[in-house]
């Protein structure tokens, strides 16, 4: 663990809460924290410039992740969000190490209530291959499918990310790929899909669609970003750092790539347009 200073300053709670990705996934977890936390000042970071990660290896993945904070926390931010499986699998032990006098949230793959809710015993997680060979998410699914039985059949899904950072969301190459993703998971009786990238969410409507023309009578699909915000508002509110300026919520951007790309994804995908400018981190 780093050494922190004995008089650091506390973090202001007026100051935005920095949330990253390694694109624009992470707008799926940023919507429902503006959802839930109407009044809080948000800075979103997308590494653009190096997405996706789940196709990069676990050290520049920790590097990246590990630059990032410190320009965000170097920005003033009193709060992290990993907004990344990916990132948080690799990461987030050593943010946590690195930082611990702030909260900082992380992004898993919801097994545990899949596995309550799964009729069938089957669940399928879908997720780059990053996340699926990961120590963090192997332990988590090991101890799942040891104490409640559940069958877990992971599905790595690469380039499904890139296509949705793309913007190539509703492109036959997306739908074709769904289809090979999500079919043989019916097929092995699976009633209920983890979606275990926060680029998936996106594709969710097409996700279900594909799991019921392939033969699901009823899909249960998991979205782990309202319990990423709950979790968020838990730990402002353990650390007092919630903003007592209700009236003066803000929310602005920034990117490693191109502004204009990052400017249209938060236009089509949550109907939002702040002010984004580029960055080298």
């Amino acid at each position: 663990m780093t050494d922190q200073p004995t008089n650091r300053v506390l973090p202001d709670p007026a100051s935005p809460i920095g949330v990253f990705d390694s694109g624009v996934g992470g707008l799926s977890i940023l919507r429902h924290i503006l959802q839930q936390l109407p009044h809080e000042n948000l800075l979103y970071l997308a590494d653009s410039g190096y997405a996706p990660y789940g196709e990069k290896s676990e050290k520049l993945v920790i590097e990246r992740s590990l630059a990032i904070a410190q320009f965000l926390l170097d920005s003033g931010c009193k709060a992290l969000v990993v907004a990344c499986n990916t990132a948080t699998a690799a990461a987030i032990k050593l943010l946590r190490d690195q930082y611990p006098q702030i909260p900082i949230v992380g992004v898993e793959p919801g097994l545990k209530p899949a596995a309550v809710l799964t009729a069938s015993g089957t669940v399928g997680v879908l997720a780059t291959e990053r996340t699926l060979s990961s120590d963090k998410f192997r332990q988590l699914r090991d101890q799942l499918a040891a104490t409640t039985g559940v069958r877990f059949l992971s599905q790595p899904c690469n380039g499904l990310a890139d296509l949705i950072e793309h913007d190539e969301l509703d492109s036959t190459t997306t739908v074709a790929l769904i289809e090979r993703l999500v079919a043989p998971l019916v097929a092995q009786q699976a009633d209920t899909l983890v979606l275990g990238c926060t680029h998936y969410p996106f594709a969710q409507q097409i996700i279900r669609e594909t799991a019921i023309k392939s033969g699901s009578k009823s899909v249960q699909i998991i979205d782990t970003g309202e319990p990423v915000a709950r979790q968020l508002a838990r730990l402002l509110a353990q650390h007092r750092l919630e903003n007592p300026n209700a009236e003066a919520a803000t929310l602005t951007a920034c990117t490693t790539g191109e502004p204009a790309a990052l400017s249209a994804a938060f236009d089509k995908l949550l109907q939002k347009q702040p002010h984004i400018t580029q960055v080298a981190v």
